[in-house]
C-alpha cells in the first residue's frame, strides 16, 4: 500500500536503500580519526592531529559541480561527478596549504534513485580515499516541487588544516615571480552551461576526430586533484608563494584573488597544451578569446607562483606567465 508521503512524492524506502548501497564505500574512507558510524546525528572526528601543530588553522570550503550533472544525466554516467566534487573542494583549500581532514556531501533531487545516489557517493568515496580524507557525513534529500524531474544537485563541504607557519596566502608574491601551470584534464567543474549550449547539436557518444575520444568522455573527464603534485613540489624544496585554482571565472578572475595590491599578471598564450575539447567549444561556439579565458580554465588547472630563481626546482612544470607591477589584473599576451 502506498503511503500518503509517497503520494506526496517522497519515498522514505528509496532513501533507506540509497544509504544501504553506499554504506561500504563511505566506511572505506574512515580512518582511526573517525569516531562515529553512518547514521549518527553528527560525524565525530578526533582532533588530536591538531596538537602536533604549533598553531593549527582550520580551512573550510563549499562548492558544487554545477550543471555537469546535466551531462551525467544525458549520458547516464554518475560515477565521476562525486570525484569531481571532492577534488574541486580539496583544491580550493589546498590553495592555502591545507591538508583535507573530512568531507560532507549534499545530494538532492525531485525523486531519489538509490543506484544513482550510490554511484555519486561512491565516486566521492573514491576521491576521499585517494586523498586520505574521511567522508564523514552527508544529506540525501528528495524534494519534489523544489527540483525539476530528473534534476540532481551535488554539493559538498570540506574541512582541512594547515599550520599557520605553512599557510599560503599570496602575501609574499613579488613582481618578477613566475607562474607555473599544473594542467587541467578538461572543463573540470565549470563552464558546462556554455559547453552544453555550444555542443547541443553534435554527437556525444562516438569518437570525435578532434578529441581522440567521444565528446561525452571529454566532458566527463574527472576534475584533477592537485594534492600530490603540490606536495611533491614542496618536498623538492620549492617555496610556493601563491596557488590559484582556476575554476569559474577562469584565469581572468581567479589569479587576481591571490595577488597583493599593486600587482598583476601576464599570461603568455601558446606556452602550454590546451586540451582539444576547449578548441572544439571555441570553434563551434565562435567564442572570443577574452570570453574563453573568463569562463573556462583552458587547460590551466592550478597556477603555482614561485620565485624565478627556483625555476629549476619545478622543471617538470610549464611556465605560463609572470607577475608584474605594470598593471592590475590579468593580461593575456600573444592572442
Amino acid at each position: 500500500m502506498t503511503s500518503r508521503y509517497q503520494q506526496a512524492g517522497v519515498n522514505i524506502d528509496a532513501g533507506t536503500q540509497a544509504v544501504h548501497l553506499m554504506k561500504a564505500a563511505v566506511r572505506s574512507t574512515f580512518g582511526p580519526q573517525v569516531l562515529s558510524d553512518m547514521g549518527a546525528f553528527g560525524g565525530l572526528f578526533d582532533g588530536s592531529l591538531l596538537k602536533t601543530m604549533e598553531k593549527p588553522v582550520l580551512v573550510a570550503s563549499m562548492d558544487g559541480v554545477g550543471t555537469k550533472t546535466k551531462v551525467a544525466a544525458q549520458l547516464n554516467r554518475w560515477d565521476t561527478v562525486g570525484q569531481d566534487l571532492v577534488n574541486h573542494c580539496i583544491n580550493d583549500i589546498l590553495v592555502q596549504g591545507a591538508q583535507p581532514l573530512f568531507f560532507l556531501d549534499y545530494v538532492a533531487s525531485s525523486q531519489l534513485d538509490p543506484s544513482q545516489i550510490a554511484a555519486i557517493v561512491g565516486g566521492m568515496a573514491q576521491a576521499c580515499r585517494a586523498a586520505g580524507c574521511a567522508l564523514l557525513g552527508g544529506e540525501t534529500a528528495e524534494m519534489p516541487g523544489v527540483y525539476a524531474p530528473n534534476e540532481v544537485d551535488v554539493v559538498g563541504t570540506i574541512i582541512g588544516v594547515v599550520d599557520q607557519n605553512q599557510l599560503i596566502d599570496g602575501h609574499r608574491i613579488q613582481a618578477g615571480d613566475i607562474i607555473m601551470n599544473l594542467p587541467s584534464t578538461g572543463l573540470h567543474t565549470n563552464g558546462f552551461s556554455l559547453a552544453r549550449h555550444v555542443l547541443a547539436n553534435v554527437d556525444w557518444t562516438n569518437n570525435h576526430p578532434d578529441l581522440g575520444c567521444s565528446i561525452g568522455d571529454a566532458l566527463l573527464a574527472v576534475h584533477q586533484c592537485y594534492l600530490d603534485p603540490v606536495k611533491q613540489l614542496r618536498q623538492a624544496g620549492v617555496d610556493i608563494r601563491g596557488l590559484a585554482h582556476i575554476t569559474g571565472g577562469g584565469v581572468i578572475d581567479n589569479l587576481p584573488r591571490i595577488l597583493p595590491p599593486g600587482l598583476g599578471a601576464t599570461i603568455q598564450l601558446g606556452t602550454w597544451s590546451i586540451p582539444p575539447i576547449f578548441n572544439l567549444i571555441q570553434k563551434l561556439g565562435d567564442i572570443s578569446i577574452p570570453e574563453l579565458y573568463r569562463v573556462l580554465n583552458m587547460g590551466l588547472g592550478m597556477l603555482v607562483v614561485i620565485s624565478s630563481n627556483q625555476r629549476h626546482l619545478a622543471s617538470d612544470l610549464t611556465q605560463v606567465g609572470e607577475i608584474v607591477a605594470t598593471h592590475d589584473g590579468v593580461k593575456l599576451e600573444g592572442a
